[in-house]
């Protein structure tokens, strides 16, 4: 199965804004919590969700530049 560029984009925004989300969510949850080690256990899952997000954005960045800067081979 090949991917567009475009489609790129478009799923890496998705996943992007759901990591983030659940991120935020696990970070907004910490004053609930009231053990300090499921604190610490679900600060380090609210990191790594937004690590997965970093990390999706910066997919999502690369086949934007990719998409901005390719050149039209159909001339040749």
């Amino acid at each position: 199965m090949k991917l567009s560029l475009q489609m790129t984009m478009f799923f890496g925004v998705v996943f992007a804004i759901a990591c983030f989300a659940v991120a935020l969510q696990g970070f907004m949850s910490l004053g609930d919590i009231t053990d300090a080690t499921q604190a610490a256990d679900a600060k380090g899952f609210a990191f790594f969700w937004a690590f997965l997000g970093a990390v999706a954005t910066g997919f999502t960045l690369l086949a934007w530049w990719l998409e901005r800067t390719k050149k039209d081979d159909k001339a040749a």
